[in-house]
């Protein structure tokens, strides 16, 4: 297993996986496929910026994520994803871990939003150590899906 954070020039290997996880898991992202299909490689390389790590395995980007801060001393966790035939492997925390270091790195507390239905996810960020905040926040504009907001601890 190979932990890689995304530079700019990464941007084909981010369009790829960003698109494949939109396609597997439309209702679980502030984004569609749709709109990240019409992006250019500009938008690609703004795109990573921010930190976004992928995990390979044989080569192959079979899990991501991404993280920007929003506001004064806040950073967001997004795009998690973890290609479905390799979930319960613990990818999840291999994406976190580079997300969170970034995040404290910088004194900011790091929150993601997750939809109640998507029990898996959210079990593996409990498992790590976010809490529940008890706000949410819409899945995207249009969109009936609400999402909780959850917040790592410090401890954690």
């Amino acid at each position: 297993m190979t932990v890689r954070r995304l530079e700019p020039d990464d941007w084909e290997l981010w369009r790829d996986v960003r698109l494949r996880s939109l396609a597997e898991a439309p209702d679980a992202f502030g984004s569609t496929l749709e709109r990240e299909q019409g992006f250019a490689e500009d938008d690609w390389r703004l795109r990573l910026e921010s930190p976004a790590v992928v995990v390979e395995l044989d080569g192959r980007a079979v899990a991501c994520g991404a993280a920007f801060s929003p506001a004064p001393g806040r950073a967001m966790v997004v795009a998690m994803w973890v290609e479905p035939s390799h979930r319960g492997r613990g990818l999840s925390r291999a994406v976190l871990d580079p997300l969170v270091a970034w995040a404290r790195d910088q004194g900011l507390t790091v929150e993601l939003g997750v939809a109640p239905g998507n029990t898996a996810a959210r079990s593996a960020y409990l498992s790590y150590g976010f809490t529940p905040t008890g706000r949410t926040h819409p899945l995207r504009e249009g969109s009936a899906c609400v999402c909780d907001v959850l917040e790592l601890s410090p401890e954690a």
